[in-house]
C-alpha cells in the first residue's frame, strides 16, 4: 500500500513538473500573458464633468484632454487638488481626444474630423494642425515617434515634426487581435493602452505589437461611483521621475495612483 502511494506521489510530482515546464515554455512563447492587479497608493480629486480622453504627467502637473462636442478642452491640472490652473476650450466643431507632450508642444487628437491640434505647451496657443486618415483616439510617444490609436487593433507611428506615418503595428494577445485600443501612455519601453469598454490596460511591445501583459483594474472606482453618472476607465499618466502610475476614467470623481501587483 505504501509503495503504491509512493508511486502515485512520484507520478503526481512528475505531472506537476511537466505542467510547470509547459507553462514556462508557453509564457516564453507569448501564449501565457501575465495579469497584474493593483494596490491604490493615493486617490486625488478629479473633475467629474471631465470626459477624459487623454492624460499626461509632467513637472508635477497633469495635462488632460477632454471630449464631447461643445465641451472638449485642454487643461493643466494640479495633481493634489484637481484644480484646473490653465485651460483652453476646443472649437465646437471638434470632439477632443487623446493628448501627448512632445518637447514644448502639446498634441491633441480629434475623433472623427481626422485633425490633430498642436499647441504651445506653456501658453496653450494653437500653433497649427495636421491630418490623419482614420479616427483619432489615443496618442503618446517613445521619444522618437508619435504613436496613435484609432479604436482598432492598429497603432500608427508618426514623425513628430511632419506628422507623416512612418510605421504601424498590429496588436494581438494570446487570443488574437486586441481591438478598442484607446488612450495610450509609453511606460518603461512599453505602450500601455486602455481597451475601450473594459477595465483592462494592455501592455504592448512596440516592436512586435504583442501584448506582454494585462493590468486588471476591475473595482477600482468602487463606491465612489455610487449615485453618480460615470463612464468607462480611460486615462493613463506616468511620472517617470518618481515611477508613479496614475489612472482615471471619463466623468470619474477620482484619479488614482496605483502600484501594480502580479496576480498570475
Amino acid at each position: 500500500m505504501r509503495g503504491s502511494l509512493r508511486i502515485h506521489f512520484v507520478v503526481m510530482l512528475g505531472a506537476l513538473g511537466v505542467i510547470a515546464v509547459l507553462f514556462y515554455l508557453n509564457f516564453k512563447a507569448g501564449k501565457v500573458v501575465p495579469v497584474c492587479s493593483y494596490k491604490v497608493i493615493n486617490a486625488y480629486p478629479h473633475d467629474k464633468r471631465a470626459f477624459t480622453q487623454g492624460l499626461v504627467f509632467e513637472n508635477g502637473f497633469l495635462y488632460e484632454g477632454t471630449g464631447l462636442v461643445g465641451r472638449s478642452t485642454l487643461r493643466k491640472v494640479e495633481l493634489e487638488t484637481g484644480k484646473v490652473v490653465k485651460g483652453r476650450k476646443v472649437s465646437d466643431e471638434y470632439f477632443g481626444e487623446g493628448i501627448t507632450i512632445y518637447g514644448n508642444k502639446i498634441i491633441q487628437l480629434t475623433l472623427r474630423a481626422k485633425v490633430g491640434l498642436v499647441y504651445d505647451k506653456e501658453s496653450f496657443e494653437l500653433l497649427g494642425q495636421f491630418n490623419y486618415p482614420t479616427e483619432g483616439w489615443g496618442i503618446t510617444h517613445d521619444g522618437k515617434s508619435l504613436i496613435r490609436s484609432d479604436g482598432t487593433s492598429t497603432l500608427y507611428f508618426l514623425n513628430p515634426d511632419t506628422f507623416e506615418q512612418t510605421g504601424r503595428i498590429e496588436v494581438a494577445g494570446s487570443d488574437g487581435p486586441v481591438t478598442g485600443l484607446n488612450e495610450l501612455e509609453y511606460v518603461q519601453g512599453q505602450i500601455y493602452a486602455n481597451v475601450w469598454r473594459t477595465d483592462r490596460i494592455a501592455r504592448i511591445d512596440p516592436k512586435t505589437g504583442r501584448v506582454t501583459g494585462w493590468i486588471d483594474l476591475a473595482g477600482l472606482l468602487g463606491t465612489e461611483a455610487q449615485g453618480q453618472l460615470v463612464d468607462v476607465l480611460n486615462g493613463i499618466a506616468y511620472d517617470a521621475e518618481k515611477n508613479r502610475l496614475f489612472v482615471t476614467g471619463k466623468l470619474w470623481p477620482k484619479l488614482f495612483e496605483i502600484e501594480l501587483i502580479l496576480s498570475r
